[in-house]
């Protein structure tokens, strides 16, 4: 079991950058693969990028080139730094985390711990 608390999110106009963090209390972190999602106004839970134990990242095409995500073993944390953004970048900005397994999915069914969100909100 793991708990996930996030922090980070806030408004910002079109081009700024945000870096959200997201905490990671309980197992063995360095056991999980991380992850962020995003949830906007009607919109479905869509996965951002995510990070295996080993680091090694995958990112949804919208985020590639803007966004990076990274984490830090030693601190139990994960971070998603978002430069470049735009209005639909907008949401709910949540952290998930799933026992590593060798596949690293971008897939919210795939993980079963989750953070309660932070609010990201980008105006043009």
């Amino acid at each position: 079991q793991v708990q996930l608390v996030e922090s980070g999110g806030g408004s910002v106009q079109a081009g700024g950058s945000l870096r959200l963090s997201c905490a990671a209390i309980g197992d063995s972190f360095k056991r999980y693969d991380m992850a962020w999602f995003r949830q906007g106004p009607g919109k479905e839970r869509e996965g951002v990028a995510a990070i295996s134990p080993g680091r090694f990242s995958v990112y949804a095409d919208s985020a590639k080139d803007r966004f990076t995500i990274s984490r830090d073993n030693s601190k139990n944390t994960v971070f998603l730094r978002m430069n470049s953004l735009k209005p639909e970048d907008s949401g709910v900005y949540y952290c998930a985390a799933e026992r590593a397994d060798g596949d690293l999915p971008l897939v919210a069914t795939e993980y079963s711990f989750w953070g309660q969100g932070t609010q990201v909100t980008v105006s043009s």
